[in-house]
């Protein structure tokens, strides 16, 4: 997909009110149908809708429901609402598109008011369903008349999706550049730009371990595994990744947490410190530092032996960190949630009131062996939740991604919401930011090619989205380069801090990929 194909198929994108002063009012001279629907994964089903509809009138008007009222399937639509109205644009039959921004159709039927509306056999078989009554009750109302095309080809998209997903990550990029007026360069431009920002993250410290073995022998008398001890590595995880990662990208670091007074302790200040990170190690003397230790043998983890408290950080601590957040000049302050301690209901609330006034405020929650609750995070710039932890913390298991999404940028009131699927990418939703706006959503897919080991991803994603977001302000170029950044995570064995050079080669290689290069 090039630029050549929007600017050859975009004048077919119209709104309601573009297409109304078309085909004006009826009655008409030339006759005008119109067909409805999702059309995620164009089969010959539609086709040969679209086609024998275009066979009855001189224009047929093809609708297609907008993403956010897509309730199908958890992470449905696939190809999102902007590619799915190229696709039927591209069709010869097709004279123009629409992205009906409600619920049904019911609304633009009443307002265009086409000579015939098309639906496919299968919604007259055994009677009409109440939703086709509904939108045959309109067109009876104003002197239409219903048409429904012949089905000897039936087709589902649902069911060829869940046989195979199509790989359609470079047309959905291309399709989210095209409509924001983007390019791979202002993807460069924004990460020479992220360098030199002041940045305090304030969270919690995990020293990730890899105890590394052979397997020699298990289950013979007993369920038990001997293993061979043949190495251990340590990494900084946890708040000090993302402050890592951040300081990698350029930044200026500053790190306030709370450590233990043991060796892994003075082993996470030292590194931080000789990357050239600012920290504020809080030591209490009535906890650990928190360690996970994952026993690996050939390729595969066995076990994770986790050594922490959990119990809430006592007032005294509460009140030393409240002082370094407030007093800590700062262009950001990253609050890195991972429970053992620093955030909960009773912290949540008088940290954020010391983030100073003018600092892009984020909360990212990363909780894997607790529960977290991200709602607690109210009114800040940026969230980066996982979407296991948005789901509990709506106690919501069954809404599509998008639906989940809004719900969480309402209940957080946050500006914007970055939502992390995993391997699936994420989900972007904007908060509106006036009368006039009505905000944004849109999903970037995964740019991960080998994966390692996951560890981490999200903490990349959180620190490349929130620099460029300082950088430029732009959903899109800082939600790439997230998803690149993580990419690039995925691509290394335990927390490996990520640089631009690394992701400048990502956007190399998508870029080359797309045909652009």
């Amino acid at each position: 997909m090039t630029a050549e194909f929007f600017e050859k198929y975009i004048f077919k994108l119209k709104t309601r009110d573009e297409v109304r002063d078309i085909i004006g009012p009826p009655p008409r001279d030339n006759k005008v149908i119109m067909c409805h629907g999702v059309f995620d994964v164009v089969h010959p089903g539609h086709v040969r809708h679209l086609a024998y509809a275009r066979s009855k009138a001189d224009l047929l008007i093809a609708s297609i429901t907008a993403d956010k009222h897509i309730k199908k399937g958890t992470y449905r639509p696939h190809v999102p609402e902007r590619l799915r109205a190229l696709n039927l644009a591209a069709f010869e039959m097709v004279d123009y598109v629409i992205i009906d921004e409600h619920a049904k159709p019911l609304d633009n039927l009443a307002y265009l008011q086409p000579d015939y509306f098309a639906k496919g056999f299968e919604y007259t078989s055994g009677g009409l369903p109440q939703a086709t009554q509904e939108e045959a009750d309109i067109v009876t109302a104003y002197g239409g008349e219903m048409i429904f095309t012949p089905g000897d080809v039936v087709y589902s998209s649902s069911r060829l999706i869940e046989l195979a997903e199509p790989d359609i990550q470079l047309e959905k990029l291309l399709t989210l550049f095209n409509v924001h007026g983007l390019s791979f360069d202002d993807l460069r431009n924004a990460l020479d730009k992220m360098a030199d920002f002041k940045v305090h993250v304030v969270g919690d410290t995990i020293i990730d371990s890899y105890t590394r073995t052979s397997l020699i022998g298990g289950q013979t008398k007993t369920p038990t595994f001997s293993v061979l001890y043949q190495g251990r590595d340590d990494y900084i995880g946890g708040a000090g990744i993302v402050a890592q990662h951040l300081n990698a990208a350029g930044a200026q670091v500053t790190f306030s947490t709370v450590l233990g007074r043991d060796p892994l302790a003075d082993f996470a200040v030292k590194g931080l410190r000789d990357a050239g990170i600012a920290v504020n190690a809080i030591i209490d003397e009535t906890r650990p530092t928190t360690n996970k230790n994952a026993i690996i043998a050939g390729g595969y983890r066995l076990l994770k032996l986790d050594t922490l408290d959990n119990r809430l950080i006592s007032k005294t601590i509460v009140e030393k960190l409240t002082t370094l957040v407030s007093e800590t000049p700062a262009d950001a302050v990253v609050f890195s949630d991972f429970r053992h301690g620093i955030f909960n209901h009773l912290t949540v609330e008088a940290l954020t009131a010391a983030i100073p006034d003018n600092a892009y405020k984020v909360a990212d929650s990363q909780v894997a062996s607790r529960w977290g609750n991200i709602t607690e995070f109210k009114s800040f710039d940026l969230i980066t939740p996982n979407e296991r932890e948005a789901r509990f913390a709506l106690g919501d298991q069954d809404s599509t991604v998008g639906s989940l999404a809004g719900a969480l940028v309402e209940a957080t009131r946050c500006k914007l919401l970055i939502l992390k699927l995993g391997e699936r990418g994420a989900f972007v939703s904007r908060a509106a930011r006036d009368d006039t706006d009505d905000g944004s959503y849109f999903s970037v897919d995964s740019f991960a090619n080998n994966v390692v080991d996951a560890v981490g991803a999200g903490d990349a994603f959180l620190a490349y989205s929130s620099l460029a977001m300082l950088a430029t302000g732009n959903e899109v170029v800082a939600s790439t380069l997230g998803a690149m950044a993580a990419a690039r995570e995925c691509e290394y064995d335990g927390n490996i801090p990520v640089k631009p050079k690394d992701v400048m080669e990502r956007i190399d290689q998508v870029e080359k990929a797309a045909g652009y290069a």
